[in-house]
């Protein structure tokens, strides 16, 4: 039995790492990360690790998937075998290379041919343990019966390196050359010549490093200059041992999307036909309902139209439409919104990007103290422990679960507006529906705030960022019967006798006994009553701080004092909406901040300040402060949330340093004052919205490629409004829109017209792009993806 994790990898760059599960052979890690991609990369690998105390941890395998194969698996469950891991295809990185073949006169007139490598820079070479590399590079001619080769300068402590080294190799000789020369190479020969250009880890004293390489055909030249950029492979016997051990599979569910996304102006009539969508009667005949139709799975849909809808204030109108649809076909009160319809699946998407700080200003500082300090709650009789005692472990789990209940309770002035206007909006549509119940209405709001959101937050707070990492297993079990109790005590009428008795558990039945009582039902309708008003809340200005990002970095000492070494020490960062701050630990007092107000500018650092990766510059009224993230997606997450904070501060400089100022100049400019105004300009802004980060434009790009991927049902939805309107009849067969929801067949015709008349102008202006990016991309370079993520 052995202990393992699992990290997820860019290329050879470590973006996240699971939890240890210990001593086991089967390890379920049950972990979901979801991340935006901020640079270009060849595979997304996952490798497991046997975990070690005193040595090294110990690679055990991996899965490695190309970029172009991520489409094969999105959306779904795979299987995967372990492959072992190879040293010869752990590569990463890029070259940029100008190849030109010239033809030379010689003495006697005869011509020849010369071949000039100039190996300009690499970028984005792999950190090896833990540190930038020591690279160089190996150029080589080869052909049937040569292999000419020569190398480049070492280059220390760098990803990035600069080379700009030209070699030239002869390529055919003049017809007087002599035959006696072992390098001699036919005219005809030129076909099987190819370049080979090899990178290297200077080991110093132990073994040299592979780190990739590239191969391009000399044919390819003609007589032309060429330049490109290519990404480097593994050697072509990597990763193919002859046999390999079975070392075992990991199950993954991967959901990767690319979107190339285009002006603004492009979606002006894609955005609106969707932003009128809560206005068109049936709301069944709209653009937004007709995309949760098409798509396969629902979630496709309901995440880019939520996150569009609140982009532009349109979200309540349209929930309040589709669940009123939603009531029509719900028969009886007590199972109001429990399926997963449209109206839900939106409520629960909107819940999860609005209410980010809400469950953390509610829930964490409790969920902390059961993760860091936990008592035994188990109070089932079968999976007691030898020793346990259920009395102890009954008060355990009630003083949790009180605890819990009263944070929820108490917590309804920090419930997001939107939220609230959702609930007012599905309170009353349920009492419209239901007139003689007077329960309805509060059992309409408590089914989604109770069991969809905090019951759900407790049981996996890993997933609402209330916890790093997923919980141990008693932990887990401690969470869940919390979450059982707060979805019973949440539920209206749950607690009289009659509901008690339909426990399917005689102990959970018997615990809540112990809560049969008026202050709980009333606290519930009080809570209820809160949150599902139109009234306004406190001002934002009085509550306290939005909790925005916390996590470990490295930062470099600012030299604040004249005996203080300037190092890179490990701290802990956090922001909020009031002031970034970093700390020796978590939960320490701040040894550092800086007022958000007060800071000037967030831009990347040039890895040459300090041969470091990841680094970003705090620009404020002292010196930079220079951070180091540990990892490109880290880095990226923290600049963005940074500026997003900041981007209304009125002092925003427009100008900064790219590079540091070290030994009396600055490494960008050279210029030698430390107050020089800076020499680039400041990136473009940001969105401002604090709390929710959504782009209009890639949301609209992403529903698009939705009703693109899916045009043979938008066809066959229009062929069903048009049988629909030509025979009123029965239907005496199922047939293939039977499963669409179609109430007036000419206003869906009419919207679906519309929708798919604006897919295919879409369609021309992306095919014009794609034309237009073919025709300037030359062989070996690599573009860009404009925008990619994965979860």
């Amino acid at each position: 039995m052995r202990d393992f994790f699992c990290t997820i990898n860019l290329d050879q760059e470590e973006v996240f790492r699971t939890q240890v599960v210990e001593k086991s052979l089967s390890p379920y890690f049950g972990e979901e990360f979801y991340f935006e991609i901020p640079r270009t990369f060849q595979w997304l690998s996952f490798y497991i690790y046997d975990k070690s105390v005193l040595q090294k941890d110990l690679r055990i395998g991996k899965v490695s998937i190309k970029k172009e194969d991520l489409c094969n698996y999105t959306g779904k469950e795979n299987w995967f075998m372990l492959q072992p891991v190879d040293s010869n295809s752990e590569v990463q990185g890029k070259v940029h290379l100008e190849l030109k073949l010239n033809e030379l006169i010689t003495d006697n007139g005869s011509v020849c041919q010369q071949l000039v490598v100039h190996i300009k820079e690499c970028h984005g070479l792999p950190l090896i343990n833990g540190q930038n590399c020591d690279p160089y590079a190996t150029v080589s001619l080869v052909g049937p019966s040569r292999n000419d080769q020569k190398k480049t300068k070492v280059k220390k402590k760098t990803s990035n390196p600069q080379f700009n080294e030209t070699f030239y190799f002869e390529v055919t000789r003049s017809s007087s050359y002599t035959k006696k020369s072992q390098f001699q190479v036919e005219e005809e020969d030129i076909e099987k010549l190819e370049v080979r250009v090899d990178l290297w880890n200077n080991g110093n004293l132990v073994q040299d490093i592979f780190l990739g390489e590239i191969k391009v055909p000399v044919k390819v030249l003609r007589n032309d200059s060429f330049q490109a950029w290519y990404l480097l492979q593994p050697r072509e016997n990597g990763n193919k041992s002859s046999k390999t051990d079975d070392l075992g599979s990991l199950r993954l569910n991967i959901c990767y999307t690319e979107d190339c996304v285009l002006p603004s102006e492009y979606y002006t009539s894609l955005r609106n036909l969707l932003l009128k969508s809560s206005d068109v009667q049936p709301i069944s005949a709209s653009a937004a309902y007709i995309l949760s139709e098409v798509c396969r799975d629902k979630y496709d849909a309901v995440l880019p139209l939520v996150r569009l809808l609140l982009h532009h204030h349109k979200l309540v109108p349209f929930v309040a439409a589709v669940a009123e649809l939603d009531l029509k076909d719900t028969q009886e009160a007590n199972t109001i919104f429990r399926g997963n319809s449209l109206a839900t699946r939106c409520v629960d998407e909107m819940m999860k990007i609005v209410g980010k700080h809400y469950l953390k200003v509610t829930l964490k500082p409790v969920i902390d103290e059961i993760c860091e300090s936990p008592k035994p709650c188990e109070i089932d009789p079968i999976k007691l422990r030898e020793g346990d005692n259920v009395e102890i472990n009954m008060e355990n789990l009630r003083y949790y679960v009180d605890k819990v209940f009263r944070e929820i309770v108490r917590s309804s002035i920090s419930c997001p507006t939107v939220m609230c206007d959702v609930f007012y909006s599905l309170r009353h549509l349920a009492a419209k529906r239901f007139p003689n119940d007077p329960h309805v209405q509060y059992s309409a709001v408590s089914s989604f705030v109770f069991l969809r959101f905090f019951a759900v937050a407790v049981v996996s707070p890993h997933t609402f960022h209330l916890r790093p990492h997923h919980p141990d297993a008693q932990t887990s079990r401690t969470l869940t019967l919390i979450s059982k109790a707060i979805q019973t005590l949440g539920s209206w009428g749950s607690l009289t006798k009659s509901k008690l008795s339909s426990f399917k558990e005689t102990f959970m039945c018997e615990f809540f006994k112990t809560f049969q009582e008026e202050k709980f039902t009333e606290s519930v309708k009080k809570f209820l009553d809160d949150v599902s008003s139109t009234e306004s809340k406190e001002p934002s200005g009085v509550s306290e701080p939005v909790h925005l990002k916390e996590g470990e970095m490295y930062k470099r000492a600012q030299g604040r004092t004249r005996i203080g070494k300037k190092n890179f020490k490990k701290r802990w960062f956090c922001l909020t909406s009031r002031e970034f701050t970093y700390h020796k630990q978590q939960d320490k007092e701040p040894i550092f901040t800086i007022p958000i107000k007060n800071i000037l500018a967030v831009e990347k650092l040039d890895e040459s300040s300090f041969n470091k990766k990841n680094m970003f510059q705090v620009l404020h009224g002292e010196k930079p402060l220079y951070i180091q993230a540990n990892n490109c997606v880290e880095a990226s997450e923290w600049i963005e949330a940074l500026c997003r904070v900041t981007r209304c501060n009125q002092k925003r400089l427009s100008f900064y340093h790219p590079s540091a100022f070290l030994n009396g100049n600055w490494l960008c400019c050279k210029a030698t004052v430390e107050s020089t105004e800076g020499c680039a300009r400041c990136t473009a802004d940001v969105p401002a919205d604090t709390q929710i980060e959504i782009d209009g434009d890639r949301e609209t790009e992403r529903i698009y490629s939705l009703f693109s991927i899916n045009r043979s049902k938008l066809q066959k939805l229009e062929e069903a409004c048009g049988s629909i309107a030509v025979y009123q009849g029965p239907r005496k067969e199922p047939d293939d829109y039977s499963n669409f929801t179609i109430e007036d067949s000419v206003a869906t015709f009419h919207t679906l017209q519309q929708i798919i008349d604006t897919v295919e102008k879409l369609n021309e202006s992306h095919e014009k792009y794609q034309k237009k990016r073919s025709s300037s991309a030359k062989y070996g370079s690599e573009e860009n993806p404009i925008v990619g993520k994965v979860s």
